[in-house]
């Protein structure tokens, strides 16, 4: 699976960005897919995560009732919908792909990675 993330920006504190992730090379119904992220000095991180249905939809503690994940089957494509932007969400995001119907919160149990998308909000 090759996929390409986009969307990401420079932003005030509490707007809003929507990244794009689209995936091809395999059938992307098959892949649990989840959106990751790093900031500078820090580990990778679990933002949220989808399931092959789009019917379990977990999330970071720290992006709860902020960020939606959706998903279409039909287009290959996954989003993240990021909504009141804080200063501490500034960091690349990375969608990810694991084979499966499950999801999961690690990076070591995806397959695929996207190339990531700076996401920088401003104070």
């Amino acid at each position: 699976v090759q996929l390409q993330a986009s969307g990401g920006g420079l932003v005030q504190a509490g707007g809003s960005l929507r990244l794009s992730c689209s995936a091809s090379g395999r059938t992307f119904s098959g892949y649990s897919m989840g959106w990751f992220r790093q900031a500078p000095g820090k580990e990778r991180e679990f933002v949220a995560a989808i399931s092959v249905s789009g019917g379990s939809t977990p999330y970071a503690d720290s992006v709860k009732d902020r960020f939606t994940i959706s998903r279409d089957n039909a287009k290959n494509t996954v989003a993240l919908q990021m909504n009141s932007l804080k200063p501490e969400d500034t960091a690349v995001y990375y969608c990810a792909a694991r084979h499966g119907s499950s999801w999961a919160r690690t990076p070591g149990e995806h397959d695929y990675w996207g190339q990531g998308t700076q996401v920088t909000v401003s104070s």
